[in-house]
């Protein structure tokens, strides 16, 4: 099982579905109801966190079928899990070219707004460089989408 993790806009979304057009199980978990907003500490709001009781079901089903999963997240709590991943893939692009495939993005409309862009530079800083000490691979996504999904791919095996 592969945890595929970055910021928005780094093209995890376009890599499961070119790995889904190949037959690979994949789960974005920012659709779906994989997410729930959970109360931050202090009452400053909430914070989105994997429903835990869903993931681990997944996981636990697909620990015991051995089939390729591609699971699609950048949650608080994601880091709970990493022990049952083979690995841990982070996304990355520059903050500009991030900004600028949100900005254009039509699947998605996260980010449009300007406090949302200021959010997502702020994430970058704050978030990134924690997501970047735990994975255990980094795939620059500036490279062509195609070399990005197989080199995904090559890290699951082929489809069973």
């Amino acid at each position: 099982m592969i945890l595929v993790t970055g910021m928005s806009g780094t093209g995890k979304s376009s890599a499961l579905n070119r790995l889904a057009q190949r037959g690979y199980r994949v789960v974005d978990t920012d659709f779906g109801g994989w997410i729930e907003d959970v109360p931050r500490a202090g009452g400053t709001g909430a914070e989105p966190q994997w429903r835990e009781d869903r993931i681990d079901a997944l996981i636990a089903e697909h620990e015991l079928s051995g089939e390729p999963l591609f699971i699609a997240g950048t949650v608080w709590n994601q880091g709970r899990f990493y022990s049952r991943f083979d690995e841990v893939v982070l996304l990355s692009a520059p903050l500009e070219v991030v900004l600028e495939r949100i900005a254009d993005r039509d699947t998605n409309p996260f980010g449009k707004t300007a406090e949302e862009r200021d959010r997502v530079v702020a994430d970058t800083t704050r978030v990134e460089p924690l997501l970047r000490s735990s994975a255990t691979v980094e795939i620059d996504t500036r490279k062509p989408l195609a070399d990005v999904v197989d080199r995904l791919a090559a890290l699951a095996g082929p489809v069973r």
